[in-house]
């Protein structure tokens, strides 16, 4: 198994009906601005395919570090994992520097940090479950955070697209380049040691493209970036 991207999700079932109306009912909890999928949410549908889990710890591994020491990191060796690496095994553990936490008993939303506390980092992309979950055409701040909805972590579409053209350009990797062509392969298989960073990152990089291309469609159409 392995991590998959849908970007219009279908809403002919009672599951994802419940799943997205939760969604809406915690953006109005946290006073968000308003959201629903359109209907058919299914004409709009893409799929990303993605380097696994791996792929995206990858990438999140350099924006730990670019929010921890402005730079990004050496490339991992073969025979160690993302999730490792101090930095970023310390950001998953202080969680969101900016959120929203709303619940289904008594009291209001609870405000963790604030945008402030959030500026220079990398809060949507980096805190958010790398499994389940969604990011909604919405554009707010906080990460939105809510133990009913699947994955807890609600995202918005706008600030993971602004986060990884952010990386993108940190890299030198060109938005337009084909995550499938003969230079990303290489990128991949086999990274160089000198030129443009994404070229030592190639797994990050192919992760980096395919976010913001879902990120560019979920915006563009209105629609949902479904994690599953």
């Amino acid at each position: 198994m392995g991590l998959d991207i849908m970007v219009g999700t279908r809403i002919d079932g009672d599951g994802p009906r419940k799943e997205l109306s939760l969604v809406q009912d915690a953006l109005a909890a946290a006073g968000l601005p308003a959201w629903h999928e359109p209907e058919p949410a299914g004409s709009a549908r893409r799929d990303y395919e993605m380097w696994g889990y791996g792929g995206l710890h990858e990438l999140r591994r350099l924006a730990a570090h670019r929010a921890a020491t402005g730079a990004l990191p050496k490339p991992l060796g073969d025979s160690t994992r993302a999730t490792a690496d101090p930095l970023l095994a310390a950001e998953y553990v202080h969680g969101p520097r900016h959120a929203v936490a709303v619940s289904a008993g008594p009291g209001g939303p609870r405000v963790i940090g604030s945008p402030g506390d959030a500026a220079g980092g990398f809060d949507h992309l980096v805190h958010h479950s790398d499994c389940d979950g969604y990011y909604v055409p919405v554009d707010f701040a906080p990460v939105l955070v809510d133990e009913r909805i699947t994955g807890a972590y609600v995202g918005s579409s706008q600030r993971l697209l602004e986060e990884c053209r952010g990386l993108a350009a940190l890299m030198e990797l060109p938005e337009d380049l084909d995550p499938w062509s003969d230079e990303m392969e290489e990128a991949v298989e086999d990274p160089l040691p000198g030129g443009a960073a994404w070229r030592r990152h190639g797994v990050a990089a192919f992760t980096c493209l395919q976010l913001i291309a879902a990120a560019r469609h979920s915006v563009g159409t209105g629609t949902a970036i479904v994690f599953w």
